[in-house]
């Protein structure tokens, strides 16, 4: 098992080098929450071979964990230091939270599929990320219990940006969600200080449909 570990842990050294350094993301702590995250257990076992690609992968349901790049790259967008309450929209596979667990204080994660919050919960609590509660729910309204937010992540594209989740970040506070149409989105940086909104279109990704009162109403 040893030897199998050391296979994945290169693989990850790999590809934090070649697909996220490479590209510009200089930010330490992403650097090393990447490295350290085991991505394969949070895809099907026949496909850990892969797990560590330059590529989205399948999860089910329609949904995808996103191309290792992606996530390094939104969550470096976040700046986060270490001490933050971050709230993540679309769970998925667990892989970004257990990224954003890795540096901030304290993560809650909303997502609306129940088998893929289920198989979450499970791995992250394999690895150990106490520090994450995770929710079955319509993320576009957010976690308002909990709220304001030192940072936002939302990990589906929709048409526009959810005033729910715009009001429970923090001032000061930081967003990041896809924001365009069903097949292609910008990544988009809200930035709230002093009162004030500011929106910054940072490169086009392509993610899948957020779904909610907020988002797409429906999957069709």
């Amino acid at each position: 098992m040893s030897q199998n570990n050391d296979h994945f842990r290169i693989a990850r050294q790999r590809m934090v080098a070649s697909q996220i350094a490479a590209r510009g993301i200089k930010d330490p702590l992403v650097l090393a929450a990447m490295e350290k995250v085991p991505r394969h257990l949070f895809v099907d076992e026949a496909l850990w071979d892969q797990a560590y690609g330059d590529f989205p992968m399948p999860i089910g349901h329609g949904q995808t964990i996103s191309q290792p790049y992606i996530v390094a790259r939104m969550t470096a967008e976040l700046g986060l230091k270490g001490g933050e309450k971050v709230l993540e929209i679309g769970t998925g596979s667990g892989y970004q939270t257990a990224v954003l667990a890795e540096i901030a204080r304290k993560v809650f994660s909303v997502e609306r599929i129940p088998s893929l919050l289920q198989k979450a919960r499970r791995v992250l609590d394999q690895l150990g990320y106490h520090n994450v509660m995770l929710k079955l729910d319509d993320g576009t309204w957010g976690w308002k219990e909990y709220a304001p937010y030192d940072a936002i992540l939302v990990t589906a594209g929709g048409p526009s940006i959810p005033e729910p989740l715009i009001q429970q970040l923090s001032d000061p506070g930081v967003m990041l969600v896809p924001v365009g149409d069903e097949y292609s989105q910008v990544l988009t940086k809200v930035i709230k200080e002093n009162g004030d909104v500011k929106i910054q279109p940072l490169e086009g990704v392509r993610f899948v449909k957020l779904i909610g009162d907020h988002g797409w109403k429906t999957e069709a």
